[in-house]
């Protein structure tokens, strides 16, 4: 399996006939699967973690599998194509990296037990991890355009073309270059303060 992007991946057909019997019930069409979106799916967690912190305590591999843990259980979705499949994918990843964001960061700051002074200047000069600052950036504009945030997601973390992420949101590709440009400038705003 070679690790691709979504466009590059297995033909479209194979995954989206796969996704729509497992939607339907067929527990080894999930199996069968597996093995053509694997790459895929490694491809997503190393662009997430091309954001992250050196030495972070979960790898790509590591978070493909818990995502997939968390994909099982999405058996009842309504698949309808491999775009929606990997922007899912990608939205499983980037929530179990912020829920273990947020979980380092209460173990930091010793989650109930009294912190001296000197530790509390510590923690609070630490950087918050990038995963964190991203998903509030996402939140803060998901309330202003919760389209837009969904495309940055789909485009940046899902890695998914112009084409899948408008077949995902069930727009055309020119809206969500239109969107894109926005949604960028509304980035470029916040970093600048």
């Amino acid at each position: 399996m070679g690790l691709g992007t979504p466009a590059q991946g297995p033909p479209n057909h194979d995954v989206t006939n796969l996704l729509v019997e497992w939607s339907r019930g067929d527990k080894a069409a999930f199996d069968r699967l597996l093995p053509l979106v694997y790459g895929q799916l490694r491809s997503i967690a190393a662009r997430h973690f091309r954001r992250e912190r050196p030495g972070h305590a979960l790898q790509p591999t590591a978070l493909v599998h818990e995502a997939y843990l968390k994909l099982i259980d999405q058996r009842r979705a309504d698949w309808k194509n491999r775009a929606q499949f990997f922007g899912v994918a990608a939205q499983v990843m980037r929530r179990i990296l912020i829920d273990h964001a947020r979980a380092q960061r209460t173990a930091k700051r010793g989650a109930g037990e009294t912190v001296s002074l000197d530790t509390a200047k510590e923690i609070a000069r630490a950087p918050t991890p990038d995963v964190l600052a991203l998903d509030d950036a996402l939140a803060r504009l998901a309330a202003l355009d919760p389209r837009q945030a969904q495309l940055v997601e789909l485009r940046c973390a899902g890695g998914l073309t112009i084409e899948e992420a408008a077949d995902v949101i069930g727009t055309c590709g020119t809206t969500v270059k239109h969107e894109g440009r926005l949604a960028k400038e509304w980035q470029y705003r916040q970093r600048r303060g």
